[in-house]
């Protein structure tokens, strides 16, 4: 097996016709933070872009950041933090959950795996900020898309077509993206001791309301003590998070107090404290424990949530807990079997959703279908482009679906993505 390291976006494109001409499978890899996720590799070969760094433009006045794609994100959010500014869609770090160390994904892995945070349901997914991409297809050709501006809406926008592709379509070798100023003030009140289900209509009632909550998760008893070092103790606690200027923050987080006023006890959680939390739920910190028992990313409509985990709880061992509203929720399978049939039948039975295996044993990843299955319809239309854009499937082949397919149309148009 070769590992091949380019540096520029030439030595990509004649590494990926190289491959293309011999008929020869790459793994496409940054830093792998993301390597565990998908059906074990079927690949000869190892495209590793890590290398492929450092910015080509930012203009903050314009809220405008070109990169190469292997520049890792941690550099970027440090870059964006100096002058005020941050990646709105707070793209998730999966390398603690996987067993691996902090600070290690990139700016192009952030985009295939279309990455998100706890900030999704009023910022939405990387999707959403991408501007442009330059990229090498697994035909071998490089290619264009978007630009360096906000408005640019010439053609097919193939830079979010890309966007949850995992590697299965195209190499990326530089992105832009639209970047944001960073809120002044964060707090987050949190109500203690609620049920799933009462926290559910705590956080219908919040996000209803015209305080602008950005945030809104759930974390069950004894959940909760695994965030922030165990400092938020162990009763469960409904977190909602405002952000803005200050006194605006103060103005809602008062009217928020008022309307839940008869929910449960209230407490406010602000400045590192709440941004250590969030970052904690963004990262699935209560399941990054070095272990492999199985967890599930599912994504579903966010008050049929709780339901479907009490159902599942009958006749299996998990623990879980919600973000998005209850929109996403993390699921880990306690007694060590995916259980994927189960799962995947009882999201059917509440309202329909979408199920991601993000991390498992290598055997339950080629067993069982670790993205959400497609409808027929969609399967060949994603099969299409996997055609038209890697004709002889030498891009992460068989990580998506079992063979040569890509699964990236169903993925990247659902509720929430796999990333």
């Amino acid at each position: 097996m070769t590992t091949f390291t380019p540096s520029t976006s030439a030595e990509v494109l004649s590494t990926v016709q190289w491959a293309a001409s011999e008929e020869s499978p790459l793994e496409i890899l940054g830093h792998g933070s993301k390597r565990g996720i998908g059906r074990p590799q079927q690949s000869e070969h190892t495209l590793d872009v890590s290398k492929l760094t450092g910015v080509t433009l930012y203009e903050p006045a314009e809220l405008v950041l070109s990169v190469k794609a292997g520049t890792p994100l941690a550099e970027i959010e440090s870059l964006l933090a100096e002058n005020g500014q941050q990646l709105a869609f707070e793209p998730m770090d999966y390398g603690p959950l996987l067993g691996g160390k902090p600070g290690k994904g990139t700016i192009g892995g952030a985009l295939a795996a279309n990455l998100s945070g706890p900030r999704r349901l009023k910022a939405g997914a990387a999707r959403d900020h991408v501007l442009g991409i330059s990229a090498v297809a697994g035909r071998g050709e490089a290619f264009k898309s978007g630009g360096r501006v906000v408005k640019n809406v010439t053609g097919y926008d193939l830079s979010k077509l890309m966007a949850n592709s995992w590697g299965t379509l195209a190499v990326f070798t530089d992105v832009t993206f639209k970047v944001l100023p960073a809120a002044e003030t964060e707090i987050t009140l949190a109500i203690r001791g609620l049920l799933d289900d009462h926290a559910a209509a705590a956080m219908a009632l919040a996000l209803g309301s015209s305080a602008e909550v950005s945030s809104a998760a759930h974390l069950p008893e004894r959940v909760a003590a695994r965030v922030v070092g165990g400092n938020l103790g162990s009763d469960a606690a409904t977190l909602l998070r405002v952000e803005g200027f200050g006194p605006s923050v103060a103005y809602r987080i008062a009217a928020l107090k008022d309307l839940l006023r008869n929910a449960g006890p209230l407490e406010e959680i602000s400045g590192e404290a709440s941004h250590s939390l969030w970052r904690d739920v963004r990262d699935c910190a209560p399941f990054a424990d070095g272990g492999d028992k199985p967890v599930w990313r599912i994504s579903m409509v966010p008050s049929q949530g709780h339901q479907m985990v009490m159902t599942l709880r009958m006749q299996a061992g998990v623990s879980a807990f919600y973000d998005w509203q209850g929109g996403l929720i993390w699921l880990r399978m306690e007694e060590g079997d995916p259980e994927a049939g189960l799962l995947r039948g009882l999201i059917g039975k509440h309202g329909g959703g979408h199920a991601t295996l993000v991390r498992a044993a290598p055997s339950h990843r080629a067993a069982v279908p670790v993205f959400e299955p497609q409808a027929p319809a969609l399967a060949a239309l994603s099969a299409r482009l996997k055609a038209e854009f890697d004709p002889k499937a030498i891009l992460n082949p068989g990580r998506m679906t079992p063979g040569a397919g890509s699964a990236t149309l169903g993925q990247a148009t659902e509720g929430g993505s796999p990333s």
